[in-house]
């Protein structure tokens, strides 16, 4: 038994595993896992694999931006329904792997229940297309981002905290 808590020592060790404690843990994690998608988002020319990111909206991309990506960024919201939106991704990104062999989009919807949604029926769609996604970033953000917010957009008042911790990842890969 904790002393403190007076619980079993295994009580919340899930929540202890699953996400580093306190936020500077946590930014350092979302900044990692960002960082990474930067460079894989980063067009060709530039030293990247030109793996263009897919989010739902403008405000979406705004935040992206604002924290240093700088390839392209495809959204969801733009008036067409979402076997055309496949089609497209299909045909725009899949058809050849990105230089670093990994997959061809990086897939980030909001992780509140809509967004997750949309995640599956997306990914859904594009996998039974054998076009492999990668979910990494998401999966990350969900973890660590989620007590400050559960959309991409929420990302954009925390940037001038996460695009230093970005930069240094960047500089140490680089």
């Amino acid at each position: 038994m904790s002393e403190r808590e007076g619980l079993p020592d295994w009580a919340g060790q899930r929540a202890r595993t699953a996400v580093p404690p306190g936020r500077a843990a946590r930014f350092e994690l979302a900044a990692k896992a960002i960082a990474s998608a930067i460079l894989r988002n980063r067009p060709i020319a530039e030293g990247g694999s030109g793996c263009p990111v897919v989010v739902e909206g403008l405000k979406d991309e705004r935040a992206l931006r604002a924290l240093g990506f700088s390839g392209t960024v495809e959204k969801v919201n733009r008036g067409w329904d979402r076997s055309r939106l496949v089609a497209y991704l299909y045909e725009s990104y899949c058809a050849a792997r990105p230089n670093d062999g990994g997959p061809s989009l990086i897939l980030l919807m909001d992780w509140d229940r809509t967004g997750g949604n949309l995640q599956t029926s997306l990914r859904d769609r594009l996998m039974a297309l054998d076009a492999p996604i990668d979910e990494d970033l998401r999966m990350v953000l969900l973890r660590a981002m989620k007590p400050e917010g559960r959309t991409v957009e929420s990302l954009l008042p925390h940037s001038q905290l996460l695009k230093p911790i970005i930069q240094g990842v960047l500089t140490n890969i680089g």
